[in-house]
């Protein structure tokens, strides 16, 4: 969009430099991208955003321009002509639907002499890029650019039977446009057409047909609102474009359509000696534009400024809104129909902030109160999510839809019979999974079969099962280990190959960052290890057998596999945190060597430990594990370490031997190893 300098000064008064008045408009959003000082006047060239098509025009910039400045805009109030009967001219207008042209108006003046337009007019065309032709199209094209609204001039004397249609093209309709080229037409685009024929393509270009030449006496001067869809439409598939359709696409009103007619019939009759000759419209008055209520309070919290009531009004003001003041420092703001933009207190507010200037809008920080209390189901289901993430798993999703034959061929057995889908989309959809397994060992035989040795995943959704009447959906979690994970140590590379003790360790590490203490892991044989938990049995852990592996391509690999029904867990969650202060006094380690008969409970074997050791023994773990040559066949080799430590003192030898010597007892009486 182009405007010049001298031509905004026909609309107020600028006392500023040009090049001062570029850098207002940029910060006040009007991005002028070019300043050019040419002919004497200065040419500003400004990138308009989509959302404002009333800055295509003079007028529009010169309204930005008088709330910037505070100077006062003169109005452009057209008044119309009172013409005699006997000297009307009649015209017809037809719009066969109303959607595509909410409004179309003929103006007829008669008499008028086409010739070049004078000086002034010629130079402030061309200074804005656009070539001068005769005087009415000339006048057209100026008030185009000035008020921003598109006019076509028709040589009245060529259109057959004096009549306008406004309708959609015949599939296979010809016109040749003003640019000399021939345009085959289709039934999504619009045309002006008289009794017989297209004239114009609504809102993008005009035809030759009845062009405006230096023999035109009589003109019908068009002035319309079209759908902007249509304009786009057609200019796309034409391949055309113009300053008629870009203002079109963009959205016009009728107040700018009905003064733009006005303004150009003055200046037609003032430079061509045209008298006017009619007026006939067809087509409802738009709709007023929105009412918006404003408080000044609203606003400076919004901006996080202290902006004066005088001030919003005085800004509202010169940007054409009108504001009123109210009760309790308060506007009510009847938006004009030429701001399209503005249907919210909050636009409004966006208006304030452009021309009171960004800059004087002091910069703060956000007041952010974080808030990391965890309630809902969706946060808790979100922290076990980053709980197995964090402890090396990689999320999966799968469909919930699946076939029999993955669910026969994984083995893996359901409780419940899988609910059937009435008319499966496909074989691949034919149930609503009663687990998440087999989908979990389908995708990791997937990840297996393109090289990836080591594949630990997870999936958190819905299972499916029947229930009396209807179909019943329990959270699960899945969980799917396979394959040899290395790592480095300072012994060199080692690779471990993933069991249960990996899988439990992987459910005590999310247990613990749960807050769920009381959980158990029962070996029931072939049924696999279950996982209770408070009594309650909770979920399932199991290696797939032979068959199951052969099935899905998986070979001289284990599949560790896990499932917790999570609605039985979630009563058990605690996430509270406290802080337990850092010992002020130090601990002593002793660590106990010795052989146990395989069938004896580890777990069994540390409670009784820990419950002899107290109050000192603050901790006991197993940290070496050995079954070999050195040691005899059904036993096992185990070390354990023991922490001891008192909260007031430091723990002498006579205190710790006594405690030490009892638990070494304890263990060669209750449990029968051998201390080594």
């Amino acid at each position: 969009m182009k405007v010049t300098y001298n031509w905004l000064k026909d609309f107020l008064k600028i006392k500023i430099p040009p090049r001062v008045l570029a850098e207002k408009l940029t910060m006040a959003g009007l991005e002028v991208v070019s300043l050019e000082e040419t002919g004497g006047d200065f040419v500003f060239e400004i990138e308009i955003t989509s959302n404002r098509p009333d800055w295509l025009s003079v007028l529009g910039v010169a309204r930005e321009v008088c709330a910037i400045t505070g100077s006062k805009l003169k109005t452009v109030n057209p008044k119309e002509t009172k013409i005699k009967k006997k000297e009307a001219r009649s015209v017809k207008i037809s719009v066969r639907d109303k959607k595509d042209c909410p409004f179309y108006s003929a103006r007829v003046i008669c008499q008028v002499k086409v010739g070049p337009s004078p000086l002034w007019l010629k130079e402030r065309l061309e200074l804005l890029g656009c070539r001068s032709v005769n005087n009415i199209v000339d006048i057209t094209n100026y008030v185009l650019f000035e008020l921003g609204h598109p006019l076509h001039a028709f040589d009245l004397d060529l259109l057959s039977g004096g009549e306008i249609v406004v309708r959609r093209a015949k599939p296979g309709e010809e016109i040749v446009t003003l640019d000399n080229q021939p345009r085959i037409l289709g039934d999504d685009i619009l045309i002006i057409a008289d009794r017989d024929k297209p004239q114009a393509i609504a809102g993008v270009m005009g035809g030759k047909g009845a062009e405006v030449t230096d023999n035109t006496r009589n003109i019908l001067l068009e002035s319309a609102v079209f759908d902007p869809v249509l304009v786009r439409r057609a200019r796309q598939k034409l391949g055309l474009q113009s300053d008629s359709a870009y203002r079109f696409e963009r959205g016009v009103n009728l107040e700018a359509a009905k003064i733009a007619s006005l303004a150009a019939q003055e200046l037609i009759c003032r430079l061509g000696s045209g008298k006017p000759g009619g007026y006939k419209s067809s087509g409802m008055p738009e709709s007023s534009g929105a009412l918006v209520n404003l408080e000044s309070a609203y606003v400076n919290r919004i901006l996080g400024a202290d902006i004066p009531a005088p001030k919003i009004k005085k800004i509202l003001s010169g940007l054409g809104l009108n504001p009123i003041a109210r009760a309790k420092k308060g506007f009510a703001i009847k938006v004009p129909v030429f701001r399209q933009d503005i249907k919210l207190p909050v636009d409004v507010v966006e208006e304030i902030a452009r021309i009171y200037g960004y800059d004087k809008i002091l910069q703060t920080l956000p007041a952010i109160k974080p808030n990391a209390a965890i309630c809902g189901k969706r946060d808790v289901v979100s922290h076990i999510k980053n709980a197995l993430i964090g402890l090396g798993l990689h999320e999966v999703i799968t469909y919930s839809l699946v076939d029999r034959e993955l669910l026969l061929k994984s083995g893996i057995k359901s409780d419940t019979r899988p609910v059937e889908i009435i008319n499966p989309l496909s074989r691949e959809q034919e149930v609503l999974r009663p687990t998440l397994l087999p989908s979990l060992v389908r995708c990791l035989a997937y990840n297996l079969d393109h090289k990836q040795e080591f594949v630990n995943i997870f999936e958190i959704a819905d299972v499916f099962s029947r229930g009396e009447n209807s179909v019943r959906e329990e959270l699960s979690l899945g969980i799917a280990l396979c394959g040899t994970h290395s790592f480095l140590t300072r012994q060199g590379l080692i690779k471990d190959e993933v069991t249960l003790l990996h899988l439990k360790g992987v459910l005590e590490g999310l247990f613990n960052k749960l807050g769920i203490r009381d959980y158990d892991f029962r070996n029931q044989g072939e049924s696999g290890i279950h996982i209770v938990i408070n009594q309650q049995e909770a979920g399932i852990m199991l290696a797939l057998d032979k068959k199951a592996l052969d099935a899905f391509g998986i070979k001289n690999k284990q599949v560790i596999l896990t499932e917790v029904d999570l609605g039985r867990i979630f009563s058990f969650i605690s996430l509270g945190k406290k802080f337990s202060a850092i010992p002020r006094y130090p601990e002593i380690t002793r660590d106990i060597s010795f052989i146990v008969k395989d069938d004896i409970s580890v777990k069994d074997l540390l409670a009784e430990i820990k419950s002899k050791g107290l109050p000192l023994l603050r901790k006991a773990e197993v940290v070496d594990y050995y079954q070999g040559k050195q040691i005899p066949e059904g036993y096992k080799g185990l070390t354990l370490s023991c922490v001891y430590r008192a909260d007031d003192r430091t723990l002498t030898e006579g205190e710790l031997n006594p405690v030490h010597n009892s638990i070494c007892s304890l263990l060669e009486e209750r449990f029968g190893v051998k201390l080594r």
